[in-house]
């Protein structure tokens, strides 16, 4: 692209501003209104077909009223190619979800604090993307975070919700990798990867959730008698369900799109720099919604985890830059957001 073209101007401010903005609220919303409905619920894996759902079926309106750049298509042969991507979404998400079940939401951040470096592991594995040193100690660093996180926290801390926090950080990682690869699946077109990977989870997660045993629970919930035993001026589970899988199968969807935006007009550092933000401001939301309890652990490992991470990203900055490729023998890809925050892009993460 020449440099006269006008693709290759700067955002202004405000669109940076406006979009960093909305990718907080969108993002904190959607972690707050999970917790709310997990707190509730124990269909967790219902509720996430219910967020894949409709974002799939706004995906489908959108295209049926023309807003969005392209068509949408329904290709047999992409759905197939895309089969290893949609799984890892789907299990990478459930875990998430069962995580977010288990623990609190301000230490939500501390039990997936291992994407890092799990992501780091999985990139030389499969594309062999030999980190540096200074990558290794960032990775060193965000791992001793949540390491402070588990053993110093000074609360009864659930191990299933720490352990499916681990698998999920793995699957995320792993994830992003995979995402690289399904893009050329769908000829690189971010809108058309997030339709087919909020559809086809949608579908596979389906049958899943009646294996997982919660067939019971979801007739329970939608055909019981708890909007009846509800204290007047009480939300019952049913109604918080209902609220909470709009709120975030909307939002989902939003988020897909803005996303394509995103990558386009914002730097690495202004998305770890928001993603830290997220961090503190989750940790506070859950201390004021939730009455979730702050210890000097706890807060230590997020500022560990949220320091190495910033300092990760600076690090990848630098070494991606023109200046500093000149004198090293390779350099590195630019670091997009999958690759630290749990598969917000192109799918629906709580």
């Amino acid at each position: 692209m020449a440099p006269s073209s006008p693709a290759a101007k700067p955002a202004s401010k405000a669109l940076v501003t406006g979009v960093v903005v909305f990718y907080l609220v969108a993002a904190l919303s959607m972690v707050m209104a999970n917790k709310w409905v997990l707190n509730t619920t124990s269909t967790p894996l219902f509720f996430l077909w219910a967020q894949l759902a409709i974002a799939a079926l706004l995906f489908i309106v959108s295209d049926t009223l023309r807003l969005l750049p392209d068509r949408l298509t329904l290709d047999l042969a992409t759905c197939k190619g895309l089969i290893p991507m949609v799984g890892l979404n789907v299990f990478g998400l459930s875990f998430s979800n069962y995580t977010l079940k288990y623990v609190d939401a301000s230490f939500y951040q501390v039990a997936r604090g291992l994407v890092l470096p799990f992501t780091v592991c999985t990139s030389f594995i499969f594309l062999q993307a030999r980190p540096s040193l200074r990558i290794l100690l960032c990775c060193g660093l965000v791992t001793c975070g949540f390491f402070v996180g588990v053993f110093l926290d000074g609360t009864p801390l659930s191990l299933i919700g720490i352990g499916f926090g681990v698998a999920s950080s793995a699957l995320t990682a792993t994830h992003s990798v995979v995402i690289k690869q399904s893009l050329n699946v769908v000829g690189g077109s971010a809108l058309a990867l997030s339709w087919y990977t909020n559809l086809l989870s949608a579908a596979l997660l389906a049958p899943l959730l009646i294996l997982a045993g919660e067939g019971k629970d979801v007739v329970k919930l939608l055909f019981g008698v708890n909007e009846l035993l509800v204290p007047q001026g009480s939300m019952s589970p049913l109604r918080t369900f209902l609220w909470g899988s709009l709120i975030t199968g909307v939002l989902g969807f939003m988020m897909s799109i803005a996303s394509l935006l995103s990558i386009k007009v914002t730097s690495p550092i202004t998305h770890m720099v928001s993603s830290a933000v997220r961090g503190v401001a989750a940790s506070l939301l859950g201390m004021w919604l939730f009455h979730d309890i702050i210890t000097s652990g706890r807060a230590s490992s997020i500022a560990i985890i949220l320091f190495g991470s910033i300092l990760y990203t600076w690090v990848k900055h630098q070494e991606s830059h023109p200046a500093a490729a000149s004198s090293r023998r390779g350099s590195y890809e630019r670091v997009k957001m999958d690759d630290i925050e749990a598969g917000e892009k192109d799918s629906i993460k709580p």
